[in-house]
């Protein structure tokens, strides 16, 4: 079976969370063994303390949620954030300039986020699929992957929809089989992720991640009865 908990990236970005809320986070990153945390910029730091040598990365954002910050903000924060201990960044496309059709503005924005998130800083870019057609999901899928990023990202959890599995489907179609995609947003059970998964996922970012293990866990344990 498939080792879902290195699949995970264990999240928690809403603005009410507080220093106990990434200690516990953390805590249960190093339990469950999953493949990273992710955290507001604030909170890197700590996160980075808290996993230091324990071989699980922190992820943290950039333009987040909206993708509508100036590129000189969005490349500042993604600096900080890897400078505060972040081995990974999610940042948000500026979907008003993709849905205008202002493709160079996008381009260049997204080359400068993949020279400051250089190698072995995985960069992903969130599309935020619920605000676009799908001929534009294809659209933004692969022009995520000509402008260097190592994954493209469903949702960013906020947005009014999260991660669908025709979605997923779509996006693997459009970028083939070697590039990176993270399924984001309402992923709260086991079933959901193993479709994700199944669909051509191969990261998830949720903040349910616990219960989705413990239910993972009663799967194997039947699997082997």
């Amino acid at each position: 079976m498939v080792k879902l908990n290195r699949l995970i990236d264990h999240t928690i970005l809403k603005p009410e969370a507080t220093s106990a809320d990434i200690e516990r986070l953390c805590k249960e990153a190093i339990a469950y063994e999953f493949a990273t945390v992710f955290v507001n910029p604030g909170w890197v730091t700590l996160a980075a303390g808290l996993l230091k040598g324990t071989g699980i990365r922190v992820g943290s954002v950039a333009g987040f949620p909206l993708g509508a910050s100036a590129t000189t903000i969005k490349v500042k924060e993604a600096e900080q954030d890897i400078e505060d201990g972040a081995k990974e960044v999610d940042v948000v496309m500026n979907i008003g300039r993709f849905k205008e059709r202002d493709y160079s503005f996008v381009k260049a924005e997204l080359k400068e986020l993949r020279r400051v998130c250089a190698n072995p800083v995985i960069l992903k870019v969130i599309i935020e699929t619920a605000l676009l057609t799908d001929e534009e999901k294809k659209q933004a899928a692969r022009m995520v992957k000509d402008c260097g990023a190592d994954f493209v990202k469903t949702s960013t959890g906020f947005g009014p929809a999260g991660a669908r599995i025709e979605d997923v489907i779509l996006l693997r179609k459009a970028v083939g089989s070697g590039f990176g995609i993270k399924a984001s947003g309402g992923i709260r059970d086991c079933h959901s992720a193993l479709q994700l998964v199944e669909a051509g996922a191969n990261r998830i970012g949720t903040s349910a991640s616990v219960k989705i293990m413990e239910e993972y866990r009663q799967i194997q344990l039947s699997a082997t009865k």
